[in-house]
């Protein structure tokens, strides 16, 4: 997503076409999740964009993983407030390549707030 619209081209353009309107179209088509990309975030560990990918979530049947922006142990923490238990997961890229999120400490704090044994 691009401003709420759908990208398009390679992510260099939006089109008209409204985020949570084609979420909607998959309903019932059998698609398992949704991957939410603010590409405005994506690469730049500005964090995720919560608001537009928890407003998704509540918009749809559909599972939603975020995408675009974690940045840090914080946005981690930040997945497991009980708001974002909707969310079916995160994708991480550069802040785990960069060595900004350690991955040790990310699944300890996941664990702890499922209650598994670390």
């Amino acid at each position: 997503a691009k401003g709420g619209k759908v990208a398009v081209e390679g992510w260099a353009e939006a089109s008209e076409l409204g985020v949570i309107e084609l979420a909607k179209r998959f309903e019932g088509a059998g698609v398992a999740a949704i991957i939410y990309t603010d590409i405005d975030r994506d690469g730049i560990l500005a964090g995720i964009n919560w608001a537009s990918t928890l407003e998704l979530a509540d918009a749809v049947s559909i599972s939603v993983i975020a995408s675009g922006g974690l940045a840090s142990i914080e946005d981690i923490k930040r997945m497991l407030q009980p708001d974002a238990a909707k969310l079916e997961g995160a994708i991480s890229g550069r802040a785990l390549y960069d060595g900004r999120i350690d991955p040790s400490e990310a699944l300890a704090l996941i664990k702890a707030a499922k209650g598994v044994d670390a």
